[in-house]
């Protein structure tokens, strides 16, 4: 009787773990739903959701370099022209990274014609340079709308199917219609999860662009007032 009531403790101590390493994990399960899924829609949602990614981690590792601290480049910038004049506020610009070095030094370049053409310069190149900050956000944007598509479609297809397993049955049963309508919503999930996941960081990087935007615009026009005050003292 005790070897019997020892034998049910252990058992009832040992069932637990067990049930622990049964359970399959959570990578476990999204791999066995994508497997679900079908290769036909899964591995095109799968492979938008990597090439979104690519893209977003080189915007984001571009837009982090292309960041500069204004104030002290145009702390450096006032104390070279006071010192070394253009040419030492040029050599500065040249030696510092980020797209509002290099507007600096556009602009630095057309002092000699002109405030005028100072101000023309900077928009022009802040243009373009605007434009190398947003290069490939199109591309996100685009697998942003297409991986839910995408999901739509297999799920279209996958009802479509199901219909036809009712129609050649002739009859409406559970497990006839349940594999394609399983299939459909499937798709459907996987291509909303990759189009979230690519939105946040899409949100982030057109902040990121906008913030830069400001600082651009910001610097530009301290460095217009810099240029008057320095043009001012030398005409005295």
């Amino acid at each position: 009787m005790k070897k019997l009531f020892f034998l049910s403790a252990a058992l009832l101590t040992v069932a637990p773990t067990f049930a622990q390493i049964a359970e399959p994990s959570f990578h476990q399960i999204i791999k066995q739903k994508f497997i679900e899924g079908g290769p036909e829609f899964m591995g095109v949602v799968l492979l938008c959701l990597i090439l979104g990614l690519a893209l977003v981690i080189e915007r984001i590792i571009y837009l982090n370099m292309a960041t500069t601290n204004t104030d002290k480049l145009l702390k450096k910038v006032k104390e070279a022209l006071d010192s070394n004049g253009l040419e030492g506020a040029k050599e500065v610009c040249r030696n510092t990274s980020g797209p509002v070095a290099s507007i600096f030094y556009q602009g630095l370049e057309r002092f000699n014609e002109g405030l005028d053409m100072v101000e023309k310069s900077i928009v022009s190149y802040g243009s373009v340079q605007m434009g190398r900050l947003e290069r490939n956000t199109s591309w996100i944007s685009l697998f942003i709308a297409l991986a839910p598509m995408l999901g739509f479609m297999g799920t279209v297809i996958g009802m479509i199917g199901a219909f036809d397993a009712i129609e050649a049955a002739g009859d409406i049963q559970p497990s006839l219609v349940a594999g394609g309508i399983k299939v459909a919503l499937l798709t459907t999930v996987f291509g909303l999860i990759v189009a979230m996941i690519l939105q946040v960081f899409y949100n982030y990087i057109i902040a990121k662009i906008d913030g830069l935007v400001n600082n651009m615009e910001d610097a530009s026009v301290s460095l217009v007032d810099l240029l008057a005050q320095y043009e001012a003292k030398a005409k005295k």
